[in-house]
């Protein structure tokens, strides 16, 4: 016989529970159980003569559910909400005991109310709603995989690079390939990233990269000075990870595997012969990519940043991101760095001092501690070319610079043809005027000195005798009296 029904047998008997244990040979906590479950059960003994042992332990260990009066909270809306920013489990949960009490009905408890959510994540497992916060992030990376370009006349395949950017809470990518990855490439992916989304995340994120640092440290990478101004520019902050050993990986990476196949290995045997072409059929590979819809989900990537991301991003300023590099200069003693083999001025009181150049497509910019003291148009062409402001020079230089190259020609013919043909030399022999102004104002000052007739002479001598006449082969000429002793016929 069960011991089920020995134990119901011997307790109508009479029998203590610790006797019945005894007998039957089990735990005094199995007793009580047994005797529990039968009196909340519908039997009665004796028992029916048609049930037999197997039926009567159904009946015993099966438990009658109670019905839940509770309020099931709205778990695909509390989804959604915790997307948007400053949104936490625990504000929705005071919000759904509210609607309870509007309602008259019980509410779960804030521990069951978790509990639930958690399981209906498990469940759904909806590929939307990651745990990011729409607008709050944009992941950038350097795709492992390279692409190609053909040159049309050797017929070389080119490799290129393609640049990776992600929002993760949609998951919207924009592609872009580049002939480097040098830092140039670098900023204007970005550039041409934020114009894409049509708006700029709180964070950007660049994944295991050194173009974006100055210094790998051990605890916190050194953003350069460029990307820390387009951050700036844009209104985001750079959260950069270690590179080797990065912190942050998920998206982007996830993304770029993707990607790979989807645009990559889609366009290789494509025939592009420039990178407009080839980023022309990237586009289009993009657009399907973005609008392809979820496997597990309604939507896809362009409906989810459309209603959800875009309208969290901040704005995009009212102009690019110039692109621009920077470096360390010392002023010369002519009160001019030099930058990429070109003459910039600065003011004479930063001679010998250390600057920062900020060197843009257009635009020269001279800081010293962080404040700008001087900003050029960026010169083009041959090299060794000056660009002078004349407040950046001492007050002697100033009145030199004052002159005109017809004013000295001007000058010069009053003394003589020879010495209006070595001023002409001069001032066309330099490839900036102006830097002759100061030799030929000094050849003509030596008649103040020597005569205008000794100096006509000299400068006769000096241009007969030299390809290159100078205002120090004749001063030197003058001062030792060599202009007297050379024969006129000369």
């Amino acid at each position: 016989m069960d011991k089920y029904r020995k134990i119901l047998r011997l307790h109508n008997e009479g029998a203590s529970q610790r006797s019945i244990a005894q007998t039957i040979g089990c735990s005094r906590n199995t007793v009580s159980k047994t005797l529990g479950r039968f009196e909340a059960s519908d039997l009665t003994w004796p028992l029916p003569e048609d049930m037999d042992d197997v039926e009567l332990n159904r009946t015993l260990l099966e438990r009658k559910e109670k019905v839940d009066s509770r309020k099931l909270p709205d778990f695909e809306h509390i989804q959604k909400e915790l997307a948007k920013p400053g949104v936490t489990l625990t504000l929705l949960w005071k919000e759904y005991l509210a609607n309870c009490r509007i309602a008259n009905q019980q509410p779960y408890m804030y521990s069951q109310f978790c509990n639930l959510f958690d399981k209906f994540n498990t469940t759904t497992k909806a590929s939307i709603h990651i745990p990011r916060t729409p607008g709050e992030i944009m992941e950038v990376d350097w795709a492992e995989k390279t692409s190609h370009i053909i040159d049309d006349i050797t017929g070389e395949i080119i490799k290129v690079y393609l640049f990776v950017a992600v929002l993760p809470a949609s998951r919207y990518a924009y592609v872009e390939a580049f002939v480097n990855m040098n830092q140039d490439f670098w900023m204007s992916a970005h550039v041409n990233a934020y114009r894409y989304f049509n708006g700029v995340a709180r964070l950007t994120i660049p994944l295991n990269l050194r173009t974006n640092d100055t210094k790998s440290l051990k605890s916190e990478p050194q953003i350069n000075k460029t990307y820390q101004e387009m951050a700036k520019h844009y209104g985001t902050e750079i959260l950069s990870d270690r590179v080797k050993k990065p912190k942050v990986r998920t998206s982007v990476e996830s993304e770029i595997g993707i990607i790979s196949t989807w645009i990559i290995e889609a366009l290789r045997e494509s025939l592009c012969f420039t990178l407009k072409e080839l980023n022309k059929e990237i586009k289009k590979k993009l657009v399907e990519y973005n609008n392809k819809p979820f496997q597990r989900c309604e939507g896809s990537r362009h409906s989810v940043y459309l209603n959800e991301e875009k309208p969290l991003l901040l704005p995009l300023p009212t102009s690019d991101f110039a692109v621009a590099s920077w470096k360390v200069a010392t002023v010369q003693f002519n009160y001019h760095v030099s930058v990429e083999k070109m003459n910039y001025s600065v003011p004479s009181e930063y001679i010998k001092c250390k600057v920062d150049v900020r060197i843009s497509t257009n635009t020269v910019e001279i800081f010293y501690k962080q404040t700008r003291i001087a900003s050029h148009s960026r010169l083009t062409g041959f090299s060794g070319q000056y660009s002078t402001t004349n407040d950046h020079m001492p007050e002697g230089h100033q009145a030199s610079a004052q002159l005109s190259a017809k004013g000295l020609l001007k000058r010069a013919s009053r003394i003589g043809e020879f010495t209006e043909s070595v001023i002409e030399f001069l001032l066309k022999s330099a490839r900036i005027e102006q830097q002759a102004y100061k030799s030929c104002l000094g050849i003509l000052k030596l008649s103040d000195k020597y005569g205008v007739e000794r100096l006509e002479a000299a400068c006769r001598i000096s241009w007969s005798t030299t390809k290159r006449p100078s205002y120090k082969r004749i001063n030197l000429m003058l001062k030792n009296g060599s202009d007297k002793m050379t024969p006129l016929s000369l």
